[in-house]
């Protein structure tokens, strides 16, 4: 059994929507039908309600936005159940905001929703809840959304489904020299390949700066991520069987785990905390926690458990973590520590992630 996680782009679902939801329906049919679970996330509630009122362009106010998402939310549901009870399959409609998943319990209350509704034989189909969200809590995009639902239920693999082939080396749309790349094994690619990577035009919020963004998410939680040209259905279910996206990226061999993954890519940090070059070589090989000796400034407001951002000497970002004490504590234990006293943690190694480098 494999659990997918499948991400249906914006641009997917213009022109006839039912024709082509119902098409990627009988795809998720014959998955489960196998035995394989599959999880749904979406976008397309903002386009339907722009085209439920007939409008030219997506407006760029985001009350507008909000409720253009209103609009569309309950049409796209509607055309999901619709096609998957043809095949006998219940859909469930699930909402998300970044605030859901920041607190650990809730991450883990939506981690085991999941995964009941998974074991019912039930479609989950997930959006971001466009239609209430404030800016800083959301999660911009769902390429974003996917990778952290995907790391969030253990899945195996992760799809992208798009209206390009596969990633190239820069936009193809306007450089007729971009090559196309098949396959991404580290992170180190990934970083350089986002300088080439196009933004997501006037109807998607994507682009395929978000879309390595995910991968980097995904393949960090040991997740294969596979980019596909999803305009024909039937490429999703050669996929299911086995076949390849356009551009694969490969897990990585030695996965963050699903609380690292929580801590490295849900939470906004609060603060920052800047190290000393002894500090940083200790965290990066030696697998220690962050003693207070090793911290040379604070930036910030932030409570104690709070995640802050830890910098080396070069400003560069090191890692993430949650910090034992608040702000205005760490100042002042900085200013009063004695040479000769044992040395407070400040982020224990089990509340760290370090960025791959």
């Amino acid at each position: 059994m494999t659990l997918w996680v499948v991400k249906i782009g914006t641009s997917l679902l213009r022109g006839d929507t039912a024709a082509t939801i119902s098409g990627y329906a009988s795809c998720f049919a014959s998955a489960m039908a196998r035995g394989d679970q599959v999880v749904l996330v979406t976008s397309g509630a903002v386009g339907l309600g722009c085209q439920r009122l007939a409008m030219k362009d997506r407006p760029d106010a985001v009350v507008a936005l909000q409720a253009a998402a209103a609009i569309g939310q309950g049409t796209l549901m509607a055309l999901y159940e619709r096609s998957l009870a043809r095949h006998g399959h219940p859909v469930a409609q699930v909402l998300l905001t970044r605030s859901d998943l920041a607190d650990r319990r809730r991450y883990q209350n939506a981690s085991g929703t999941l995964q009941q509704l998974l074991d019912w034989g039930v479609l989950p189909v997930i959006n971001e809840n466009d239609a209430l969200s404030p800016a800083e809590l959301r999660f911009g995009d769902n390429d974003t959304l996917s990778a952290l639902v995907a790391a969030a239920v253990g899945a195996q693999q992760l799809i992208l489904l798009t209206d390009v082939d596969r990633l190239y080396s820069s936009d193809p749309r306007i450089d007729v020299n971009a090559q196309p790349i098949s396959d991404v094994h580290h992170p180190r690619e990934l970083e350089s390949l986002e300088k080439g990577a196009g933004d997501g035009g006037s109807w998607g919020t994507g682009g395929m700066t978000t879309k390595l963004a995910a991968a980097r998410i995904a393949t960090a939680s040991g997740i294969t991520v596979h980019l596909a040209d999803g305009r024909d259905p039937a490429r999703l279910d050669a996929l299911f069987q086995g076949g390849r996206g356009g551009t694969v990226f490969h897990p990585h061999p030695e996965p963050i785990g699903n609380r690292r993954s929580w801590l490295a890519h849900v939470l906004q940090p609060e603060g920052e905390i800047q190290l000393d070059q002894g500090a940083c070589d200790a965290l990066q090989h030696r697998g220690a926690s962050l003693l207070l000796v090793g911290v040379t400034a604070v930036q910030g407001e932030f409570d104690a458990n709070q995640p802050v951002t830890l910098r080396d000497p070069e400003g560069q970002e090191l890692g993430r973590g949650l910090c034992s004490m608040d702000s205005e504590q760490l100042r002042r234990v900085m200013q009063t520590q004695g040479s000769g006293a044992p040395s407070p943690v400040v982020v224990h190694r089990d509340a760290l992630v370090l960025r791959c480098r």
